[in-house]
């Protein structure tokens, strides 16, 4: 009977083993995108190569439009272990790697052209390497997300029409910096929840990328679209520590060339989109307005460095950012 017992014990350990490794395959990407924006297929496409790039030992499963839970659950998960990786804001990000969101500051970039060169740069793979070695995660690329733009259900075109305005921001801090250049009244709200909020009329108006705009139908509940572009918005894709040391050297390798690969492929997408969709807007009969933006970008640039408006970078670093030269995208 002992002896039954032992050998039977003996043929459970590798099947205990067998079923863990199966387990630890798998993995979770989060976020909070809808399924047709790039973010979301480019992450599937990824899934697709990392799967077959490496004969089948990982698998991801991603998971999106908040299903695992808004940017601050999600990037919590990264330690809690309920995620394995996960598209997040740079705001977001700074929230434990404060110089990571130099880049979310409003009007911090002249254009598309020096987002792009920054995209490429020096200083963002430093600031990157420091969001790791503060976190633990690997940050292992960037993406564009898109000119952050306010919707409204009347006209703005200076800096004064947003003056007491309820304004629906992401809940990060640095968010603050632009409602305080131009005296809104930040309403932080998770972002599943905006379009409630904003046909209810908890909040005035709201800020987002063109093909968000289309993609979480904020159009139908806001009148006008004035293109303000007073944030270059951009994600982060990032891969928990966990699991980031379960890949040997060259699973790390593929992992960081497909979502790289992957980065690029949804930055094109989105920067595509965004120059079409004015004209769609109009179509759908949106006012769609394009302000100057010289007097905005003159409110908030006062503010860039000021850490009681959310700036948590060096000036040396800030600097840096303003010498790279635009290059095309």
């Amino acid at each position: 009977m002992l002896r039954r017992k032992f050998v039977a014990a003996a043929l459970a350990v590798p099947a205990l083993a067998a079923s863990r490794a199966g387990a630890q395959s798998r993995l979770r990407w989060a976020h909070v995108y809808e399924t047709n924006e790039p973010y979301h297929t480019q992450a599937l496409w990824a899934a697709e190569q990392i799967r077959d790039r490496t004969g089948g030992r990982w698998t991801v499963e991603v998971f999106p439009a908040s299903a695992l839970g808004n940017e601050p659950t999600i990037n919590q998960g990264l330690a809690l272990g309920t995620v394995d990786m996960i598209y997040t804001g740079v705001a977001f990000a700074g929230s434990t790697f404060r110089p990571i969101s130099v880049g979310n500051a409003p009007y911090v970039f002249r254009d598309y052209e020096h987002f792009s060169a920054y995209r490429g740069s020096d200083l963002l793979r430093e600031l990157m390497a420091g969001y790791s070695r503060q976190t633990n995660h690997q940050a292992l690329a960037l993406t564009y997300y898109g000119e952050r733009h306010v919707t409204a259900n009347k006209p703005i075109t200076r800096p004064e029409d947003m003056r007491g305005m309820k304004l629906r921001v992401p809940q990060a801090p640095l968010f603050l910096m632009f409602t305080r250049s131009v005296g809104a009244n930040a309403t932080p709200i998770a972002f599943a929840e905006v379009y409630l909020a904003l046909q209810q009329g908890t909040v005035d108006g709201q800020e987002n990328p063109l093909p968000t705009i289309q993609a979480k139908k904020f159009y139908e509940v806001q009148s006008h679209i004035s293109l303000t572009g007073h944030i270059t918005e951009s994600l982060l894709t990032i891969v928990s520590g966990g699991t980031w040391r379960r890949l040997n050297d060259a699973d790390k390798g593929t992992f960081q060339q497909v979502l790289r690969e992957a980065s690029d492929r949804a930055s094109a997408e989105i920067r595509k989109q965004e120059l079409e969709l004015p004209a769609w807007f109009e179509g759908q009969g949106k006012t769609v307005l394009r302000p100057d933006r010289a007097a905005f970008r003159a409110a908030a640039a006062p503010l860039h460095n000021d850490a009681q408006a959310g700036a948590g970078w060096t000036r040396e670093q800030y600097d840096r950012l303003q010498a790279i030269a635009s290059r095309p995208g």
